[in-house]
C-alpha cells in the first residue's frame, strides 16, 4: 500500500479545523498530521512536520495565509497548498494562484469534493471549485476589472457604516458641491453640514473632501 497523504490544516477557527479533520481523517489514504491557527503558526508546523498538502485559510490574525503560502513554497521540498476560504473574489483567487497555490476551494465545498481536491493536488493536479474557475477565466479575460472591483467593494464597505444623512452629505461631496450648496440641497444649515463633514473624516478615515469624493465614486462604479 502507498503511504497516506499527510495533511496540515491551517485555520484560526477551531470549529473549521475540527470539521476538516472529521471530513478528511475518516478517509483511507489521508492522514491529518497537525493543525495550525494562523500563517505564522503554519510556517513553524509545516517546517516541522513536512506534510504533502496544506489546507490554508486566507484571512487569519497575526499572519494571513497568502504570505505564509509564499514562504512555504520557498522551502526546498514544499508542500502543495490548497487554499480554503469563505471568500471567492477575483482578487483573492489571483493572489493565491500567483503565490503558487495548487488549488482554491470555498469552505462550503461538499465533503466528497474536498477529499478529491486533496487527492488531486497531492498528485500534482490543480483543483479549483467551479465558481472560482469561472471567475478566474473572466478575470484573465478582463484583467483591468480586478482592481476596480476590489476598490468598489472596499469603498461600499466603508460607506456602509454611515448614517443615511451622512451618506447623503458624502454623496453631495462626491458631486463636488460646496458646504453652502449641500446645505441648500439637503435643507440644513451650513454649520450642520460642516459637522457632518467632520464626522465623515473620522468615520471614513480620510483627511480631506477629495478622499471622500474618491470613495463615493469608487462605490458607484
Amino acid at each position: 500500500m502507498s503511504a497516506p497523504i499527510r495533511v496540515v490544516v491551517v485555520d484560526d477557527d477551531p470549529m473549521v479545523r475540527t470539521g476538516l479533520r472529521l471530513i478528511l481523517g475518516g478517509n483511507s489514504g489521508i492522514e491529518i498530521v497537525a493543525e495550525a491557527v494562523d500563517g505564522q503558526d503554519a510556517v513553524q508546523v509545516v517546517t516541522r512536520t513536512r506534510p504533502d498538502v496544506v489546507l490554508m485559510d486566507i484571512r487569519m490574525p497575526r499572519r494571513d495565509g497568502l504570505s505564509a503560502t509564499v514562504e512555504l513554497l520557498a522551502l526546498s521540498d514544499p508542500p502543495r497548498i490548497l487554499v480554503l476560504t469563505t471568500f471567492d473574489t477575483d482578487e483573492l483567487v489571483l493572489k493565491a494562484l500567483r503565490a503558487g497555490a495548487a488549488g482554491f476551494l470555498l469552505k462550503d465545498t461538499p465533503p466528497a469534493q474536498l477529499v478529491q481536491a486533496v487527492r488531486s493536488v497531492a498528485a500534482g493536479q490543480p483543483s479549483l471549485s467551479p465558481s472560482v474557475t469561472a471567475q478566474l477565466i473572466a478575470a484573465l479575460a478582463h484583467p483591468e476589472t480586478i482592481e476596480a472591483e476590489s476598490s468598489r467593494v472596499q469603498a461600499q464597505a466603508r460607506l456602509a457604516d454611515l448614517t443615511e444623512r451622512e451618506l447623503e452629505v458624502a454623496q453631495a461631496v462626491g458631486r463636488g458641491h460646496s458646504n453652502s450648496e449641500i446645505a441648500a440641497e439637503l435643507f440644513m444649515s451650513v454649520a450642520t453640514v460642516k459637522a457632518h463633514v467632520g464626522r465623515l473624516f473620522t468615520k471614513l478615515g480620510v483627511d480631506n473632501r477629495v478622499q471622500i469624493a474618491i470613495l463615493v465614486n469608487d462605490a458607484d462604479k
